[in-house]
């Protein structure tokens, strides 16, 4: 017989309120929910702790990170995926679509290497084996200024679970970087560049851009296509940016950089991605847009976590304080991105649904996780 999970006298995080009551979860899934403080036999006492939709991230470079934790070091990959895989358990996150980049530089003084289509491999035959706490997707960072795209998205095809893919221009003096100064300060920093040196990065991007550019954002605009995937833009900063994006039938626009922008996504229903870490910061670390602006200006659909995974529950519940509105808060970071990008099997609490759930308490003004279920096991 099925041993259920049953979570009971807690606040239930519910698509537009929460109330006090229980979650039955069975085989797998959502098999029941009940208002009401009761204590069902077998139950769990929550003690009025919050359950929620486990969390779904959109964006984080934080495999990259496991991958290579000091410059120049590259750390075994299955032990990254798994160190990876187990730290956003541990955070609430329950569905991942881990960021890669695809589009390299092998020349030059700033050169970087392909990469994505072996972690890619190892990543999937690790998923093939049961080896995962959580569920993994997909996410391409189409790098537009590079040499190599094309041919590194070829790669990828129907069954690599490519969820979205993004639209990566880092042409500097323009998007992020507007002001260069940022980008001087950024780069120098991460690959101890001269003065020199940094008026040669800058001169060799330009460059591969006019090359390159537009012919490789087509071929993304395409190959997403291929693959199934949502696309997304990245950084945009004017109107006229955000109609191209439209155009290119863009569905999600991470970190807009201007208030403009961010109001252009909206005219065009493009659903906004900002950084968790902007959030708890109070601005932007490039002096672009705060999120909690935008936040305020209600135009502001789903965080993600970005480089901190901790981040993206406490940013949500923050949001929720904002908003004066907690379940809308949380929806940030469940059910406004798993519809983002067409997940219909998660990211509520309601019968039938994957039973991703996290429990959690406020300790100290910040929520601390007490357990994280992905499919019904206890994963954290």
């Amino acid at each position: 017989m099925t041993q259920d999970t049953i979570l009971a006298n807690a606040t239930l995080v519910l698509p537009d309120r929460t109330v006090t009551g229980h979650v039955v979860l069975r085989d797998g899934v959502i098999a029941d929910i009940g208002t009401g403080a009761a204590l069902p036999k077998g139950a769990l006492d929550c003690e009025g702790d919050v359950v929620a939709p486990g969390l779904i991230e959109l964006h984080t470079d934080n495999l990259e990170r496991h991958i290579q934790p000091r410059p120049k070091v590259d750390w075994p990959h299955n032990a990254a995926i798994l160190a990876h895989d187990a730290e956003l358990a541990g955070t609430g996150i329950t569905t991942v679509f881990d960021a890669m980049r695809v589009g390299s530089i092998p020349s030059g003084r700033g050169r970087y290497i392909k990469y994505a289509r072996g972690l890619a491999t190892e990543l999937l035959a690790l998923r093939a084996d049961n080896a995962l706490k959580i569920s993994h997707f997909l996410h391409l960072r189409a790098e537009v200024c590079s040499e190599t795209l094309e041919e590194e998205m070829a790669e990828f095809g129907e069954a690599d679970r490519v969820g979205i893919v993004s639209l990566m221009d880092h042409t500097p003096g323009q998007r992020q970087f507007r002001d260069i100064s940022k980008l001087e300060a950024y780069v120098k920093g991460k690959l101890s560049l001269n003065d020199e040196e940094f008026r040669a990065h800058v001169a060799q991007l330009q460059e591969l851009r006019a090359l390159h550019g537009d012919r490789h954002e087509a071929a993304a605009v395409a190959e997403a296509k291929r693959y199934g995937a949502v696309l997304a833009s990245h950084d945009d900063t004017t109107e006229e940016q955000v109609r191209v994006s439209a155009g290119h039938g863009i569905r999600v626009a991470e970190f807009p950089t201007t208030l403009e922008a961010a109001r252009a996504c909206h005219v065009h229903d493009i659903a906004i991605i900002m950084g968790a870490p902007n959030l708890i910061r109070g601005g932007s670390h490039s002096g672009n847009v705060a999120a909690h602006d935008l936040a305020r200006a209600g135009h502001l659909d789903i965080l993600s976590s970005d480089y901190v995974p901790s981040a993206l529950l406490l940013a949500a519940v923050q949001l929720g304080e904002i908003w004066g509105d907690m379940a809308r808060g949380l929806a940030t970071v469940t059910a406004n991105p798993a519809r983002s990008v067409g997940l219909e099997d998660r990211g509520v609490l309601e019968p039938g649904k994957r039973a991703d759930v996290i429990r959690f308490a406020m300790r100290g003004g910040v929520p601390a996780l007490r357990g994280v279920w992905s499919r019904g096991s206890r994963v954290a």
